[in-house]
């Protein structure tokens, strides 16, 4: 496959990349959408003439699937596109979810397959899936042995890591599963950015990513983006023309399509072959659908 390059940058905004984009009719569903990177999407969507639709937490807690059962069934008319934004980062402890899903992957990955997979009869034939992941998934796969850290030591990254890989197989699997009928889904990773993403983060965490000076207050390195910079990849994915019928590719943060690498410590860039492996998001599909059913 061609890897896409587009005509978009790290610095592009997400308005920037809607101009001349007419969203008039189209109706878009956010997660996360109240502040940071889904706000700055909502913005920029509402603003091309989409309705946008943003549940708060009260109303979708992506870690408890009786929540999103309760919102899919509740949820009337059609959907044109879905931006999986919402997420947790760096829980310090393991913590499960009523499930028994780990709460990083339960909530990342598991709340938002619930979603989508719950509001399948509202998508639109062409309907469009953006997946909100992060360069972390270069670190680790999905350990499907131990998935929840039962039997191995709790690590808040690695877990982070297996969740953002597992946003990635949501994507490959819904272009494998609905890809007949013209739905498509990509990920992306929007980047460094300052959000409520960062709250489980202590300050030397924050100091050792270059994010926060000695005296506690926040500082943007060359390398962080705007809200409205990391929003851009996540409109370009559900809105832009130049990325229709593309599906199960994930986007760097730069706004292009990343290349498949070897996963590990080293690479900084890519996607880790682990992370669009269609055999891994068949079975990562079948975990998550037999969890779904069992409620």
């Amino acid at each position: 496959m061609t890897r896409i390059n587009t005509p978009f940058t790290a610095r592009t905004t997400a308005a920037e990349v809607l101009a001349g984009v007419d969203l008039t009719g189209k109706r878009i569903l956010i997660t996360g959408g109240g502040s940071g990177l889904g706000q700055a999407a909502a913005d920029a969507l509402r603003q091309a003439g989409a309705e946008v639709v943003s549940p708060a937490r009260k109303e979708l807690d992506l870690s408890d699937l009786g929540s999103v059962r309760a919102y899919s069934e509740a949820w009337t008319g059609p959907v044109d596109a879905v931006i999986a934004n919402a997420g947790i980062m760096a829980v310090p402890e393991r913590r499960l979810t009523a499930q028994g899903w780990e709460l990083q992957l339960g909530t990342n990955f598991l709340g938002h397959f619930a979603l989508l997979t719950g509001l399948r009869e509202h998508l639109v034939p062409g309907a469009r899936i953006a997946i909100v992941s992060s360069g972390i998934q270069l670190r680790g796969g999905v350990d499907f042995d131990d998935p929840h850290f039962e039997n191995r030591p709790y690590d808040a990254f690695a877990a982070y890591a297996q969740s953002k890989t597992a946003t990635v197989l949501l994507a490959v699997g819904i272009g494998r599963h609905w890809g007949t009928d013209g739905i498509t889904a990509n990920a992306l990773a929007p980047g460094y950015i300052h959000t409520n993403l960062q709250r489980h983060l202590g300050p030397d965490a924050m100091r050792a990513a270059g994010a926060m000076d000695d005296e506690g207050n926040l500082v943007h390195p060359d390398y962080y983006k705007t809200p409205e910079q990391g929003a851009a990849a996540e409109v370009m994915l559900v809105a832009s023309p130049l990325l229709a019928g593309v599906t199960g590719r994930y986007f760097d943060d730069d706004n292009q399509e990343a290349e498949v690498v070897t996963g590990g410590p080293e690479p900084a860039k890519g996607v880790a072959e682990w992370s669009v492996d269609p055999a891994a998001a068949d079975r990562l599909w079948d975990l998550a659908e037999a969890t779904v059913n069992k409620l």
